[in-house]
């Protein structure tokens, strides 16, 4: 378990009202698919298929009541419904996107044309061979952001055919980089490693981000969303394992600040490059989405969201002040389930309900008049871009 003075760290930002403008439109007026590569803020299922794959044992966010608002139950998200990527793609009228690896050996070209999923949950952005030497070890996976888009090349053949059909695909497509990162500082932090030793990934994890943003403009892609990331001290699971009498809280949240400060310093850094990328490639739209202050409307007013519960106890997890207990995960036969969960801001200590996916979605991607990212002149909270 992590120590007090372990859980250290960021300047709260406001709300931004930002216009989403001069997005590119094909044919209908709509992308033709989602690519997706991220963590399990966006995995549809690619986790479980590796773990059957692997036959290793099954990890207890795979299990009911995960996904439990699905008829089939446990689908792989780390949820017990909809995620945002799904809610996005209700909103394109696109299928909701598919997880890469399938039963059937990735014959699922067809259906991919319209959407896929790379995106793995506990999926960290850097690799391994960065992290290992710093003491930083993924228990989950080794599914990086390198591997993903290595997966993401290898498949473009059998989706597009030829590299010129292959770049209009890309171009054609809504690419969503991340929310990725967040699990590069969850382990150490949450094992007890010094805030200010974490700090000094932050460059490399951004500098990856930004590197796969750049392959993948080489290759193509024309409209990038880039979320960044969440306000971790409002988890459940760092407010019990980083919390004490010695942490500042908001008093108006009860989140942990030096928490969200750290958060707030990946932004800032990332949204710094996006504009560097944005400078060099004018013709490609890259989309900043505000996942930090989306998520943060709900934690400062969660009674006009319908969040009766408040926003800081899960609701599937264990006993303690926020309904977590580090050694009972939701999904294990011992662990408890809330009879609400749309009236809970946290699922699981770390994820959220399908019922705060959807506000966030909506504040990020919707207006009264809002059908598609593509549509010209909407708005939306906390999503800018470039002109």
């Amino acid at each position: 378990m992590a120590s007090s003075s372990s859980c250290s760290s960021s300047v709260s930002f406001g709300v931004i009202l930002v216009w989403l403008m001069s997005c590119f439109s094909y044919g209908n007026g709509c992308y033709t698919s989602i690519i997706s590569f991220g963590d399990s803020l966006a995995d549809t299922g690619n986790l479980k298929q590796l773990g059957s794959i692997s036959n290793r044992e099954v990890f207890p966010l795979l299990l009911p009541p995960y996904g439990e608002n699905f008829l089939n139950q446990s689908t792989g998200r780390c949820s017990n419904g909809r995620l945002i990527i799904d809610f996005l793609a209700e909103r394109l009228g696109l299928p909701l996107t598919p997880p890469f690896l399938q039963d059937n050996g990735n014959n699922n070209m067809v259906t991919f044309k319209q959407g896929v999923n790379f995106a793995v949950a506990g999926a960290t952005a850097l690799d391994p061979s960065v992290l290992e030497p710093r003491g930083i070890v993924n228990p989950m996976t080794n599914a990086s952001l390198g591997v993903q888009l290595a997966w993401f090349k290898q498949s473009l053949p059998s989706i597009c055919g030829n590299e010129s059909n292959c770049r209009d695909f890309i171009g054609r497509s809504l690419i969503l980089v991340g929310e990725i990162g967040g699990n590069d500082y969850n382990y150490p932090i949450l094992w007890g490693q010094p805030i200010e030793e974490v700090e000094v990934l932050v460059p490399l994890v951004v500098d990856t981000i930004i590197s796969t943003i750049n392959e993948l403009i080489g290759m193509g892609a024309k409209t990038l969303v880039v979320p960044g990331n969440f306000p971790v001290g409002c988890s459940a699971s760092y407010l019990t394992v980083c919390g004490s009498q010695n942490e500042e809280y908001d008093p108006k949240t009860g989140c942990l600040v030096r928490l969200n400060q750290f958060a707030e310093y990946h932004n800032k850094l990332l949204q710094t490059k996006l504009k560097q990328v944005r400078d060099l490639h004018p013709d490609v739209n890259i989309f900043y989405a505000d996942y930090y202050n989306a998520a943060m409307e709900i934690y400062r007013f969660p009674y006009k969201y319908g969040f009766t519960n408040g926003a800081l106890k899960a609701c599937c997890g264990g006993e303690g002040r926020y309904n977590v207990d580090p050694t009972v995960q939701c999904g294990e036969v011992s662990a408890t389930v809330c009879d609400e969960p749309d009236t809970h801001v946290s699922w699981d200590g770390i994820h959220l309900t399908e019922a705060a996916y959807r506000v966030i979605s909506k504040n990020l991607f919707s207006t009264p008049q809002f059908n598609s990212l593509c549509s010209t002149s909407t708005s939306g909270v906390g999503l800018s871009g470039s002109l």
